[in-house]
């Protein structure tokens, strides 16, 4: 009996650890912008960091960077993206600490970054964006907390 109430125990402990995950479905704080109103960079400000880290959470597997990274549940940010073909956005962070950025694309595809943004700070350049929701969590590469700032800008 004792074993089965430990497996029990495990199997739900299992659970609660997957939905402790960024997670595309919630939202952030939202906006809407086109290609041409990103022509000039827009800076969002944010505390960087999370309880989340990025690695336990079996569903997101970005293709990019491999580094470390806390992160909230829901998205610190959803922007609503129109008129993007024939742009490249670029997403950085400046922060106070050691930020990471994830990103959720309208395609569904996962990408993060650790420092390519220098100072150890980061940055994702997606070279084809599409329209539709981009998700954006600004966490930090140890699970402390921070001030940030979130930069998105166009470029032909």
């Amino acid at each position: 009996m004792r074993t089965l109430l430990l497996a029990g125990a495990v199997l739900l402990g299992s659970f609660g650890a997957a939905e402790a995950c960024p997670d595309f479905n919630q939202w952030g704080e939202s906006y809407e912008a086109t290609a041409a109103d990103l022509y000039s960079r827009r800076d969002f400000g944010v505390v960087a960091g999370g309880e989340n880290y990025i690695w336990d959470c079996p569903s997101i597997r970005p293709g990019t960077d491999r580094g470390a990274g806390y992160f909230p549940t829901a998205p610190d940010f959803t922007f609503e993206l129109s008129k993007m073909a024939g742009y490249q956005l670029v997403i950085s962070v400046v922060s106070a600490c050691d930020s990471a950025l994830l990103i959720n694309t309208a395609s569904v595809n996962w990408y993060y970054d650790d420092d390519d943004n220098g100072d150890l700070d980061p940055k994702i350049v997606l070279t084809h964006p599409a329209d539709g929701y981009l998700d954006v969590w600004v966490g930090t590469f140890d699970g402390n907390y921070c001030d940030a700032v979130l930069s998105l800008e166009t470029f032909k």
